[in-house]
This record gives structure tokens, C-alpha cells and sequence, in this order.
């Protein structure tokens, strides 16, 4: 079974993929696209998520063997960064970071990756809005009548995807601040 979805929140993704294992389906394969592969299984699993950074090639085995020794198999990530999706059969020890130091390392890895991903969109928006703003037709606030209701319906779906920078920075941002609090609140206790 294939099926497609996009998370920018790595918790609700993690929450989400659990959930399909809990209706029987096992993660077999992530594309990069957002098109999830299950296969239907009567074994209980869990499924765990981490970010990485870039690691060398030695450092990413050596990190890859470190969960492999603790039953967990690796899905799918990449040495050069991103998100990591780790998946084994339930046996009560489900969690992939044993303590609070490792848990809060992870929130620190998670804000640097949303922070710079919001830092980028936000350049990429004002790239974008600088010299032309959102409208490009040429006149169009001074069109009147039908003529510029059938602009302004032709141009705003175009508007739309140039603000979509913009809504990434909300969500990289909103994504930093979750991560913020929950590393936060691991440091208090």
C-alpha cells in the first residue's frame, strides 16, 4: 500500500507513521516526495524518528550501528542530514534516546535545522517581494469591473504560490519554538 503525505512537524509525522503500524501497516520505504510504502504484517512494530546533521561516512555507520545493536533497522535517511526514520519490533524498549541529555541534544539538532530552513525562506521571500509585490499584472488596481475581478481571480492562485516562502517561514519558525520549548523544559527538570 503507497500512500502520500507531507509533515513539516517531525513529531507529527513520527505520531502519524505510528498509527499506521498500529492498523497492521509496516513502513517499508519513504521517497522523498512524501509517498510512504506499507506492507500489511501481524508483528507489532514502532516506529522512532531522529534529525541528524551532515555526518562523515565513518561517523554515520558507527551511528547506524549503534541502533542496529538495539534491534532497530533503518528505514531511510542520509549521511548529508535530515530526518532519519528508525523502525523494530516492539519489545518495551522503544524509545532511541535513552536519556534526557540525548533527548535534549536532538531538540538542539531539530531548532539549528528549522532555524536555518526559516532563515532561507525568509530571504527567498523578500527576494521575491522586493521589486514586484505580491500582484504582477500591470494595472490592475486601477481596472475596474469585470475586468478586474477576472484579473484578480487569474492572478491570485499565481500569489498564492509566491507567498509560499512566506508560509514556510511561519512553519519553520513555529517548528523552532516547539523545539525551543520542549528542549527548554527538558533543561528545567
Amino acid at each position: 500500500m503507497k500512500m502520500f503525505n507531507m509533515f513539516f512537524d517531525i513529531e507529527k509525522e513520527e505520531q502519524w507513521l505510528n498509527e499506521q503500524l498500529q492498523e497492521g501497516y509496516r513502513c517499508t520505504n519513504i521517497s522523498g516526495l512524501g509517498i510512504y510504502t506499507f506492507r500489511k504484517t501481524d508483528k507489532r512494530y514502532v516506529m522512532r524518528l531522529d534529525y541528524q546533521d551532515y555526518l562523515p561516512k565513518k561517523k554515520f555507520k558507527e551511528y547506524k550501528a549503534i541502533y542496529e545493536d538495539f534491534g532497530w533497522s533503518h528505514i531511510e535517511g542520509h549521511r548529508m542530514g535530515g530526518r532519519q526514520y528508525w523502525q523494530k519490533e516492539e519489545d518495551g524498549q522503544n524509545e532511541i534516546f535513552s536519556d534526557r541529555q540525548s533527548k535534549g541534544n536532538y531538540y538542539k539538532r531539530l531548532m539549528g535545522y528549522s532555524f536555518w530552513l526559516a532563515v532561507l525562506c525568509l530571504f527567498f521571500s523578500y527576494s521575491i517581494y522586493k521589486a514586484s509585490g505580491l500582484y504582477l499584472t500591470e494595472g490592475l488596481w486601477s481596472m475596474e469591473g469585470a475586468l478586474f475581478w477576472k484579473a484578480l481571480i487569474f492572478e491570485t492562485p499565481f500569489v498564492l504560490l509566491r507567498s509560499l516562502p512566506a508560509f514556510m517561514v511561519v512553519l519553520f519558525g513555529s517548528s523552532f519554538y516547539r523545539a525551543n520549548r520542549k528542549y527548554s523544559m527538558l533543561k528545567e527538570k
